[in-house]
């Protein structure tokens, strides 16, 4: 059975770089597919109090059979706990339904600028991981800006930035800024969404010659720009096969082919509308 490598986090918490992402699953649908998952392999496994499944997913994590201290849970903190004290109330929440008495990774899900409070949530998330409750801390669709007044405001480095990230949408400025700034980027939307990247030519060119699947070329791509990546799949055959990434190499050639797929930037992140 297969597990992918770990990467060690700037706290110290060392985090698979491929893991199952959850969002749109029902939590029933969660249920079924992180226990497949963690049958297959996976160790990391990606939620939200946003997505309405953390039940479902702290269920998959029991009925897998595999030890809490060997999986590793992220989950995110919504708009309305964007505040030091709220995300202490956010955390117990997120931990009652998920069945568990602490997360390796807590993110806060979105900065809503317009409220203008995500520095006080991140002092929050500071203190959750000052006492030990979590292993790592982070944020996702932060920008660089967000991320500036993140780091002169706090001093503390997030451990990652999850954002939207594939070869449509390459990201190529802020994984730079993430780079200089020490924090670990992770894609959510590997695979793009509706189909259309894993036809195009270069992608399923690579796939003939590599004898893969066009997903396992994508997301080999990522493991090859030291992404992180959390991909979601209900079907244990495709969560299987989104995992067998660390048997084969793409050349020079064929990163390039499908980085030159960039269509510009993702959506706008200062919406207070959820989105992933």
């Amino acid at each position: 059975m297969p597990l992918a490598p770990n990467i060690t986090l700037p706290h110290g918490a060392a985090i698979p770089q491929m893991g199952l992402g959850t969002w749109p699953m029902s939590s029933a649908e969660a249920e079924r597919a992180v226990a497949t998952a963690i049958e297959a392999g996976y160790r990391l496994v990606d939620t939200a109090y946003a997505y309405g499944n953390e039940p479902g997913v702290g269920k998959g994590m029991q009925a897998s059979g595999v030890p809490r201290e060997e999986l590793f849970v992220t989950t995110k903190l919504n708009a309305e706990w964007h505040g030091e004290e709220e995300v202490r109330e956010a955390f117990a929440d997120s931990m009652r339904k998920l069945g568990t008495h602490y997360v390796d990774l807590y993110l806060i899900h979105w900065p809503n600028p317009r409220r203008d409070r995500y520095v006080d949530a991140w002092r929050g998330l500071a203190r959750l991981l000052d006492e030990g409750l979590v292993r790592a801390i982070g944020v996702s669709n932060f920008k660089p800006a967000h991320l500036d007044r993140v780091l002169e405001e706090t001093g503390v480095v997030p451990d990652v930035n999850q954002i939207e990230l594939n070869p449509y949408v390459t990201r190529t400025g802020p994984r730079a800024y993430h780079a200089e700034h020490g924090i670990l980027t992770q894609s959510y939307s590997p695979l793009d969404k509706g189909g259309a990247l894993l036809e195009e030519a270069v992608v399923r060119e690579a796939a003939d010659r590599h004898g893969r699947t066009p997903a396992q070329i994508v997301l080999r791509w990522h493991v090859q720009l030291g992404l992180l990546a959390v991909a979601k799949s209900s079907d244990p055959v495709r969560q299987a096969q989104n995992l067998a990434l660390f048997d084969f190499e793409l050349s020079e050639d064929e990163m390039a082919g499908l980085s030159a797929l960039e269509r510009g930037e993702a959506a706008a992140t200062d919406s207070d509308t959820f989105g992933h």
